[in-house]
């Protein structure tokens, strides 16, 4: 099975954990109580509600994400040396500019993990789906309710893709340096020694023309 695919699933049931006892008025007491309540209650679907909407941020997220950052990277450093403090400011515009663009599905992802009793109505046994978790949040707050958290979301993210990009830089600026050392130090070698016959042919031509002189001397 895929190792990616297994992280991801985990990752999964630790937000839904953390968000459940994250909610005001939190009955749990710790991780393992919130996870076994969940489970005998709800059953391992409760961990994965949220998995389509999770999926469906992921795309619109990394896609603005990765265009922004070259957008302020054009703007900051044209010609892409390697300048820390302009990856580090590229990756926090991106990180904050997708995490805003992208609040309503994070809303909506949250009310899927967390199932908060005041939002499910009297005919429901929980929120499935994305477009269900849409409608109730229209429903309770209006459109300004896809945007709540949208500043926490953000202070959130600005630090983690900063320091993403600032690690992601860092090495492939270590690594290209490292490549250009290893190919001068070839190139300086094949030139030597594709230099060597020539040097050896002068040397001997050399020694012939001092023999030739000596002889003629006497």
């Amino acid at each position: 099975m895929d190792p990616i695919l297994i992280l991801r699933m985990c990752h999964l049931c630790t937000t839904v954990i953390k968000q459940r006892m994250q909610v005001y008025n939190s009955p749990y007491k710790g991780c393992w109580e919130c996870m076994v309540t969940i489970y005998r209650a709800e059953g391992v679907r409760a961990f994965y509600r949220s998995y389509t909407t999770q999926l469906t941020m992921n795309l619109p997220f990394q896609s603005i994400h990765f265009i922004t950052y070259e957008i302020m990277q054009d703007y900051l450093n044209k010609e892409r040396n390697y300048i820390p403090m302009t990856h580090v400011q590229s990756g926090a515009v991106a990180g904050a500019v997708a995490a805003a663009v992208t609040t309503p599905l994070d809303v909506c992802k949250t009310l899927l993990n967390t199932q908060e009793k005041c939002c499910i109505q009297h005919n429901q046994h929980s929120i499935n789906g994305m477009f269900a978790a849409f409608k109730t949040v229209y429903r309770i707050r209006g459109l300004s309710g896809y945007w709540q958290g949208m500043t926490a979301r953000i202070i959130y993210q600005m630090p983690s893709t900063a320091l993403s990009w600032f690690v992601y830089e860092l090495f492939k600026h270590f690594i290209t340096q490292q490549k250009e050392s290893e190919d001068g130090y070839l190139s300086s070698a094949t030139v030597a020694l594709a230099a060597a016959p020539q040097s050896m042919e002068k040397t001997y031509l050399s020694k012939d023309s001092r023999v030739l002189y000596a002889a003629q001397s006497r």
